[in-house]
């Protein structure tokens, strides 16, 4: 008779679950397989917690760092600068090239992708090395800590990951709570000036205008980074144009400089010098310093409130 057996026959019947189940949990091997759904609805396998992982795109890295997952990164791509000891992580390329020899010598058990970041073709190159590939694509403010939660299981580091991802949504309920229900103020965030372009409501950065009462002139527009005219920014006629400045990430190109917009003295952002620029690093990047990036961005929608003649 096992123990667990006799165990049952000696205890009262109701007692019998609440004693026996922790046990067995007990007794359960350690490295137990992990299975999440990553953004892309695939199911992502593991046949224990990561502990070999490599980061394709630097809000990633961010994110692995934020859910615990520091001792267990032996790689990432250019750009990828925060924490600052990630700086110290080796190099396997950048969004346009990967150096698929040098990801397969660090022996990753575990890649997390960037799909919109990472060249198609060398996607389907990693999946020919059987090496599992988490997707990571968040497009809400929510899904930052669904991420971190769920990149948590695959580390094994939950506990980590899950207060990360609980401090996340806090600041955010503390900035939607403060101003979600401000006086609307009608944004142009501009992406680019050669072409024009901008963001739709299908963006994160949507949902931070939104969070700070905000409204994106443009959040009907397809696709998610669509192209506009200049006589289509002066008929929406925003109350505050925003853009990203350079962070501790420099681009290789100079990002758009919105003064030019002072050729049209009669749009309402430039007559109520509503023009501002907020770090690109914290706006940009889908992680959980975009709480940073939020609270710039719900300063100076108020300032512009307060600007109102």
């Amino acid at each position: 008779m096992t123990f667990f057996a006799r165990l049952a026959r000696s205890i009262p019947a109701a007692l019998t679950a609440a004693l026996i189940v922790p046990l067995i949990a007990v007794a359960l091997p350690a490295n137990a397989s992990i299975t999440v759904t990553d953004d892309t609805g695939a199911v992502v396998s593991l046949p224990a917690a990561a502990q070999r992982v490599i980061s394709l795109a630097p809000h990633v890295t961010e994110l692995l760092y934020a859910a615990g997952g520091a001792s267990k990164m032996v790689g990432a791509v250019s750009y990828s600068d925060y924490p600052p000891e990630a700086k110290q992580l080796p190099r396997v390329g950048d969004n346009k090239s990967l150096d698929l020899e040098r990801i397969v010598a660090l022996k990753p058990d575990l890649i997390v992708v960037w799909r919109h970041g990472n060249a198609q073709r060398q996607l389907d190159r990693l999946r020919e090395l059987h090496i599992p590939l988490y997707f990571s694509e968040p497009h809400h403010l929510d899904d930052v800590a669904v991420s971190l939660t769920r990149l948590g299981q695959l580390l094994g580091t939950s506990s980590v990951a899950d207060s990360a991802a609980a401090a996340y949504r806090r600041e955010i309920a503390q900035l939607r709570a403060q101003y979600a229900k401000r006086p609307a103020v009608n944004v142009f965030y501009q992406v680019w000036d050669q072409p024009l372009m901008t963001l739709n409501g299908e963006h994160m950065v949507s949902d931070v205008i939104e969070l700070c009462g905000g409204r994106n002139v443009f959040a009907a527009l397809q696709p998610l980074v669509p192209t506009v005219s200049t006589e289509a920014v002066l008929a929406a006629n925003p109350e505050a144009i925003v853009t990203a400045a350079p962070g501790a990430t420099r681009p290789d190109t100079a990002l758009p400089q919105l003064g030019a917009w002072r050729a049209w003295p009669r749009l309402l952002a430039v007559a109520n010098n509503n023009l501002f620029a907020i770090d690109g690093d914290l706006i940009n990047r889908p992680a959980p310093r975009i709480v940073e990036g939020a609270a710039q961005m719900c300063a100076d929608l108020e300032l512009a409130r307060s600007r109102r003649k």
